[in-house]
């Protein structure tokens, strides 16, 4: 008996990875992330699967689930949105596996932040421009940022920013930002990327705010920052340069 704790992707179900789509399809019990996982991905369930949605469940009661599945021998799938490293409260599920003795692997998914630079057909580091790209989040309700990991003290790097589970406290964004990406910097919000109902808004730190109250978004959006994100006058990579030679295509 295994848990598998598997990444289904940003959201269309063609998203997760066949790894984990086998996994969905094999598994006598099936837990998933009802308010952010498609219930259309598992469609392919097998039909006496029992297939829980764990939004409204607490730890204890996942864990559970779990505990009832290993005492049967019974595999499980637990599907996660995105991919369960980022944001994915997969930790403290294999804290509680690890003090019960309960097997698991962990299968990765398609991270929002991946999703969202495809819709947008962009390169999240471009040369000269940025070859960084930080995950974060504020502190809304959640719990409180480690010291260290303030907006300012990552702005400070001038990476391209890719800030989730923020889209309310837009305005504390574009406030710490703006002093050191600029009011011009580029700043997007996609709002349930790869989904039926998918919407992108475009604009910079002086316009985003308004043009994000316009459409409403409240949730399920990701906030991405920096000058690559519309960077037309950037250099070519080394990578395909004939002066550049490496060990696939020495010097000559």
């Amino acid at each position: 008996m295994t848990v598998h704790f598997i990444g289904a992707g940003p959201g269309a179900p063609d998203l997760v990875t066949v790894r984990g789509w086998r996994l969905i399809q094999q598994a006598p019990l099936v837990l998933y992330a009802g308010s952010l996982v498609p219930h259309a991905l598992l469609a392919d369930a097998r039909a006496d699967a029992r297939v829980i949605d764990t939004s409204a469940l607490t730890l204890d009661q996942i864990i559970a689930e779990i505990e009832t599945a290993h005492a049967a021998s019974l595999d499980v799938a637990r599907v996660h949105s995105g991919d369960p490293s980022i944001y994915g409260a997969i930790a403290e599920q294999m804290r509680r596996l690890d003090a019960l003795a309960i097997p698991y692997e962990v299968v990765p998914g398609v991270p929002a932040f991946a999703a969202a630079a495809a819709a947008l057909k962009t390169e999240l580091t471009l040369p000269g421009i940025a070859q960084t790209v930080i995950l974060t989040r504020t502190a809304v309700r959640a719990s409180d940022m480690p010291q260290g990991e303030e907006l300012e003290t990552l702005a400070a790097s001038r990476a391209t920013l890719a800030i989730h589970l923020s889209v309310n406290n837009l305005a504390v964004v574009v406030r710490r930002l703006t002093p050191f990406y600029g009011a011009d910097c580029p700043a997007i919000v996609a709002h349930r990327v790869s989904w039926p109902d998918q919407q992108i808004v475009r604009g910079t730190l002086a316009t985003i705010r308004d043009a994000v109250k316009a459409v409403g978004f409240t949730r399920t959006a990701l906030i991405l920052v920096g000058r690559a994100l519309d960077a037309a006058d950037f250099r070519d990579s080394a990578l395909y340069d004939p002066a550049h030679s490496h060990v696939l295509r020495p010097a000559r």
